[in-house]
């Protein structure tokens, strides 16, 4: 009989939650309804709200200007001059940026106008690192690595105020907070890692090592769930993975006598307990 374990933090965090719910309330009173990029990295909820109606855009220069249309700030936030120029266009706003997302906005334009240079730890291509950026001027630094924290050198005769993409791998943050530390004698850090991610990750670590074999499930975009992967693959070599049961290659699974189970914040329960069913009963 294989055993399968799911990691009870699998799956939709609160911000996101929060966020798609907000998505679908607007959808249902119908109406131009736009989000500005996918509301969450998960192809298949985005689908879904594009057939109820649900635009997602790239660009606000090419909506139509008025209360008429409503634009939808996803959970990874945006930065300050989107919003300022949604204003400008009179363009109804629904912010559904993560609350833990709008503390860091708050930090990082708090901390640069008393003239701090801010520093940001995550990767410099995700939507919420660019958000972050933009509500310092997109004068901040972003650091993704151990190895180009050991290379920063935009530290001299400057105030350093330092936070971190919420998704975060915890261990990574800390190693370069070391090294951000050793190098500058004026510096504020701010673990802006989201407590939901932390325990996400310490679970997904701690099941992946009692397993044989581990799946990770999440859209292929999602940040969150690459962390995840990487942690469990560390840990537990046959980890694979997948974004939906499709992926799932069940021969990989036949000799293992058991199985863990985790995913990121932008997938929904019904795709977890797809897959769970399906490794139980396929045996």
């Amino acid at each position: 009989m294989r055993k399968v374990k799911v990691a009870k933090s699998a799956g939709f965090c609160f911000g996101v939650k929060r966020a798609i719910d907000m998505v679908y309330e607007e959808a249902a009173k119908g109406g131009k309804v736009y989000t500005l990029g996918p509301v969450i990295h998960n192809e298949q909820v985005v689908s879904d709200l594009e057939s109820k109606g649900v635009k997602v855009v790239d660009n606000i220069e090419s909506l139509d200007a008025g209360q008429d249309t409503t634009v939808i700030i996803r959970s990874h936030g945006v930065p300050e001059e989107i919003i300022n120029r949604l204003k400008e266009k009179n363009i109804r706003i629904v912010d559904a940026t993560c609350p833990f997302v709008s503390k860091i906005h708050h930090i990082v334009k708090e901390k640069y106008n008393e003239g701090y240079h801010i520093v940001v730890i995550g990767n410099a291509k995700h939507p919420e690192v660019e958000g972050v950026c933009g509500w310092c001027g997109n004068s901040a630094d972003v650091i993704g690595s151990v190895e180009e924290a050991g290379k920063y050198s935009n530290y001299k005769d400057k105030k350093l105020c330092v936070v971190s993409q919420t998704t975060f791998n915890y261990k990574k943050f800390q190693d370069i907070v070391d090294i951000l530390v050793k190098k500058s004698y004026d510096i504020v850090v701010m673990n802006t890692i989201c407590n939901a991610t932390e325990e996400r990750q310490t679970e997904a670590g701690t099941i992946a090592r009692q397993s044989d074999a581990m799946l990770v499930i999440g859209g292929k975009h999602s940040s969150n769930t690459q962390k995840l992967f990487e942690i469990c693959k560390r840990v537990c070599p046959d980890t694979y993975f997948i974004q939906t049961l499709d992926d799932l290659d069940l021969k990989k699974l036949q000799s293992f006598r058991s199985v863990g189970i985790t995913a990121g914040a932008s997938t929904p329960n019904n795709i977890i307990k797809e897959v769970q069913s399906y490794v139980r009963s396929e045996q």
